[in-house]
């Protein structure tokens, strides 16, 4: 009989542990979130600008390209791991008239010769309204499925081709050692953050 007190008392003692445990957790109070949201569209406006200057310095012609452009989707840092199987992740924000109006992810993975880990900048530009329109009122957009994407490409004498860019929707790939030409961005999905 004690010991089936014990055990009931014990259960109970645990139990009730357990909510008062439970009722003092560290979820942050909306104040606290509002906070830390607005610390990361900061974060991520400032690397975007950062990656916005270092397109225009290393690229010549893009940031005539990308005047023309009704929308820029910016990813600064897409870190991309694996081997074998490999996946690529990253934020940005998405930029109309040179102000940032949504922050984004972008997600994808990949399979075959993948080794190490890189990182790079992508950056999007929707040269119609139409492909703007198509992006912002989709709930997950995908290059290939959604919108077809055209590389970017630096012609013999080291600048952008403007007269050639004329895709809807086209894309630069930055890394450290320049501008990528030989990569595809098929499957690449972008989410919209909620921050």
């Amino acid at each position: 009989m004690q010991r089936r007190n014990f055990i009931l008392k014990s259960t109970a003692a645990l139990a009730f542990g357990s909510l008062a445990l439970a009722g003092c957790t560290t979820t942050k109070s909306s104040g606290e979130s509002a906070a830390t949201d607005m610390s990361k569209r900061q974060s991520i406006d400032a690397s975007v600008d950062g990656t916005m200057s270092r397109l225009y310095t290393s690229v010549s012609g893009s940031r005539e390209l990308v005047s023309k452009a009704r929308g820029v989707l910016v990813f600064p840092s897409v870190l991309q791991v694996g081997f074998v199987v490999g996946g690529q992740y990253g934020e940005g924000a998405l930029r109309v008239g040179g102000h940032s109006v949504g922050y984004y992810s972008t997600v994808s993975g990949s399979f075959g010769l993948t080794a190490g880990a890189q990182s790079k900048a992508i950056i999007f530009l929707f040269m119609t309204q139409d492909a703007l329109d198509k992006f912002r009122n989709s709930d997950g957009w995908s290059a290939g499925a959604d919108a077809s994407v055209a590389l970017v490409k630096v012609g013999a004498n080291g600048a952008v081709d403007t007269t050639t860019a004329t895709a809807p929707v086209q894309a630069f790939v930055l890394t450290n050692a320049g501008l990528m030409a030989d990569v595809s961005l098929n499957g690449t999905k972008v989410s919209r953050l909620k921050i």
